[in-house]
């Protein structure tokens, strides 16, 4: 039987009740004493606590489990500008994967801005999310529109006490440079060697050339490419963000097939079908393809492999290598949370790049293992073996509960070492199980 996207989403999320999230008490709510406890008059109590030391918040509310995803629905999945209310569903979505990946409460904020830009547009963002400090222990930035987004994260890092975190950016960077990572190992490359063309310069394409260089990948070995194609200083139609990675080279017209002669690796966070197979018989020996761009990549694996790719990922999870941001972001603001770090800096970005490369050589044992092997039958041997690592296989999968805890323990330790964390954990790996042992609660 066919599988038909269109109508099994919509009839997903529109049978009762209506969208994918719902709230719920943590405490009883049962009796008469639950309610003088809960409301009026009992939760005076805590109130008065909090307003004598504000630290208190975190032992007498949710807050140092919340999270807000707010977006203005500018730079929505594949879909663009499409407004804050069709955003909604988006939102909605990442909240469940953080409750049921890493047990935390997520709450989906569409901010009716207008969508605009410019310095005013930026300064009402900025306060408006200022604003909202109080109730949430973390900022999660989705779906902005760049060059926004870049001057978002970076105001807002630098004047707000909690981390604020731009997924599109930043957790896409941590899994391609994970998915990388483990490629280049089979390659046979490394890092500083390779030549990297990358077709989409905004917040993701940006975000993952600025990890490279903690890779010991130098500006001079990455690509960069646009609509236009190429980007190169001649050129007088790029922002600062793009300038800091242009190419000193003439004609200011090369195109993206020109761009990839003798590349080594082709990163793609742009548009369907940029990426031909012709193109990839102009690379270097044993081509690693990442394209990743959402629905529909910029070449499909079956068409990359044909044209002679070594290693093929996609953002896909009908695909092998899905390079997905649910790798990176639960177990980042997870181990972020614990440790109540002020911010998520580079130190934690590579802590958590590294951890999600790391897993896919450790075999899974127990109630892991038979979760995996549930999900992924077709590739269950894998699951279970010393050295795993293979061409198919150079991330975890989705459902390797194992993920958020590791990257939470990494993150928190990173944090630990740079003093962000305003709260320190003597034992990483007991935290790790504990971790562990909260999220699978989410599974039975």
């Amino acid at each position: 039987m066919t599988f038909d996207l269109r109508k099994e989403s919509l009839r997903y999320h529109s049978s009762f009740p209506q969208g994918k999230l719902k709230i719920t008490s943590s405490k009883p709510v049962k009796t008469q004493k639950d309610l003088t406890l809960a409301y009026t008059p009992g939760v005076a109590e805590p109130c008065i606590e909090i307003s004598k030391d504000k630290e208190k918040v975190f032992s007498y509310t949710n807050r140092g489990n919340s999270v807000a995803i707010i977006t203005d629905g500018t730079a929505v999945l594949g879909l663009g500008k499409i407004g804050p209310l069709a955003a909604l569903p988006v939102m909605e979505g990442k909240s469940v994967l953080f409750k049921k990946f890493a047990d935390i409460d997520a709450y989906p904020i569409c901010l009716n801005l207008g969508g605009g830009t410019g310095d005013d547009y930026l300064n009402y963002f900025v306060s408006t999310i200022k604003a909202m400090e109080p109730s949430f222990g973390g900022i999660n930035l989705e779906d902005i529109a760049a060059p926004t987004c870049f001057d978002l994260q970076e105001k807002l890092s630098g004047e707000m006490g909690i981390p604020v975190f731009h997924d599109d950016q930043k957790g896409t960077a941590i899994v391609v440079t994970a998915a990388l990572t483990n490629a280049l190992k089979l390659a046979c490359k490394k890092f500083e060697n390779i030549k990297i063309v990358m077709s989409g310069a905004g917040a993701a394409g940006i975000a993952i050339a600025k990890l490279l260089l903690e890779y010991k990948v130098s500006k001079k070995q990455i690509f960069l490419c646009d609509s236009k194609g190429l980007v190169v200083n001649s050129r007088d139609d790029i922002n600062d963000e793009k300038r800091n990675f242009a190419q000193q080279a003439t004609p200011n017209s090369i195109g993206l097939g020109e761009a990839l002669k003798n590349a080594d690796v082709f990163i793609g966070v742009s548009a369907a079908g940029v990426l031909k197979p012709e193109m990839i018989k102009n690379m270097n020996k044993s081509p690693i393809i990442f394209a990743a761009a959402n629905p529909i990549p910029e070449i499909m694996p079956k068409d990359a492999f044909s044209a002679g790719a070594y290693i093929v990922a996609t953002g896909r999870s009908d695909f092998q290598n899905q390079i997905n941001n649910s790798l990176g972001f639960p177990g980042i603001f997870r181990g972020a949370l614990d440790v109540r770090a002020k911010t998520i800096n580079m130190a934690m970005q590579i802590a958590a790049s590294k951890a999600i490369a790391e897993l896919v050589n450790e075999p899974a044992s127990g109630k892991i293992l038979k979760i995996l092997k549930k999900a992924y039958p077709k590739e269950a041997k894998i699951f279970s073996s010393p050295s795993s690592l293979n061409k198919f296989y150079i991330v975890p999968k989705q459902f390797d509960l194992r993920v958020v805890p590791r990257v939470a323990r990494m993150v928190a330790k990173a944090a630990m070492e740079t003093k962000v964390a305003q709260v320190k954990i003597a034992n990483l790996e007991a935290y790790e199980k504990s971790v562990f042992k909260r999220i699978l609660a989410n599974w039975k």
